[in-house]
């Protein structure tokens, strides 16, 4: 197996490593692999084992990830390695975020170079690459290499992440990603560290540096799991946290849980758990918020915050009206927030 020097690491005593890549800060023995499965330590040297072992690349449309203000219906050439420094126990891509040890590489044929990706991207007129499916942070070194090629070639990068990463690597990120959706998945310390094996403090620490950052986008994704983080009162410290901290112009995407991983037992987010979450996110003040996972309630349209104007139509993954021009709404011609390219799609039917 191919493997790659990593990047934020240090050396310690006794020939182990120590990581900085994410806030485990794991202390590695030679031999011993990360938390995250895709770092180890050989012979004193922190390695990247994933870098070569692209376990997932698919084009999708940018809403999927999701992105509703970021070059709204265009395409994105989406990547992924194995691994993931979380453990969800709600986790829907836990084949390839949560790979049982020495099951990599897990590529299953899928043998991309950086240049295949972006030659891919190209071919399938995709305006951006995607990194995705697991846990960007644990291939930052292929997603750095990948973006800045992808720049040169006018491609836009971008980032769907659980945020938890170090300071350093928060910045190491910001050189190279143009959006970022980044889950913000309780205000509870206790559900990060019960159900996700990591903590909550420096996501938010993650999303307040992305929100600073002028030349990125940043939009926040909740995933709403029955009878673990969608109390009212949670909801509230959620969409407060969004308003006050991170701007009321930020969008945020109300997930619908589907049973997954080790959360078999609990049923589907309900409709009116849903449309609560929604209400009280308008409530707080934020001019964005949608609902995901729940097709046919008809809650994914963008609306102008100044006049309620529907300026942007969706049907899952499809657009149809779209009344954006030069950024503005074309009814009363205020200033919209986020990326905007001026088309005209068709009406869905």
């Amino acid at each position: 197996m191919q493997t790659y020097n990593a990047i934020l690491w240090q050396k310690a005593d006794n020939n182990k490593v120590s990581c900085n890549l994410c806030p485990h800060h794991c202390q590695l023995a030679p031999d011993q692999h990360g938390l995250c499965n895709g770092r180890h330590n050989e012979r004193g040297i922190m390695i990247n084992h994933c870098y070569y072992d692209i376990c997932s690349a698919s084009v999708d449309p940018i809403e999927k990830k999701p992105l509703f203000h970021f070059l709204p219906g265009s395409k994105a050439m989406s990547i992924a390695t194995p691994g993931c420094n979380f453990k969800c126990s709600f986790c829907q891509n836990a084949a390839i975020s949560m790979p049982r040890p020495g099951a990599l590489p897990l590529s299953q044929g899928i043998t991309l170079t950086i240049s295949q990706v972006i030659e891919s991207a190209l071919l399938n007129k995709c305006s951006s690459i995607a990194y995705t499916y697991t846990e960007p942070t644990i291939y930052l070194e292929l997603a750095a290499d990948c973006g800045q090629l992808a720049h040169q070639h006018n491609l836009k990068n971008i980032i769907v992440s659980n945020g938890y990463m170090t300071p350093e690597a928060a910045d190491y990120a910001s050189k190279f990603i143009d959006a970022a959706n980044i889950d913000l998945k309780s205000f509870s310390e206790d559900f990060y560290r019960n159900q996700c094996k990591g903590s909550l403090e420096p996501v938010l620490q993650t999303l307040e540096y992305f929100a600073s950052q002028p030349h990125i986008w940043l939009e926040v994704t909740t995933l709403l799991i029955p009878g673990l983080n969608d109390s009212p009162t949670e909801l509230f410290l959620i969409a407060s946290f969004i308003a006050d901290k991170l701007g009321k112009h930020v969008p945020w995407h109300i997930s619908r849980f589907h049973p997954a991983n080790k959360c078999t037992n609990i049923p589907p987010t309900s409709i009116d758990s849903l449309q609560r979450a929604y209400q009280i996110g308008r409530q707080v003040g934020l001019n964005y918020v949608y609902i995901g996972n729940a097709p046919g309630i008809g809650m994914e349209n963008t609306l102008c915050p100044a006049c309620g104007e529907t300026v942007i139509e969706r049907a899952g993954y499809q657009l149809g009206k779209y009344s954006i021009t030069n950024n503005k709404c074309t009814k009363c011609g205020q200033q919209l927030d986020g990326v905007f390219a001026n088309k005209t799609t068709a009406p869905l039917s």
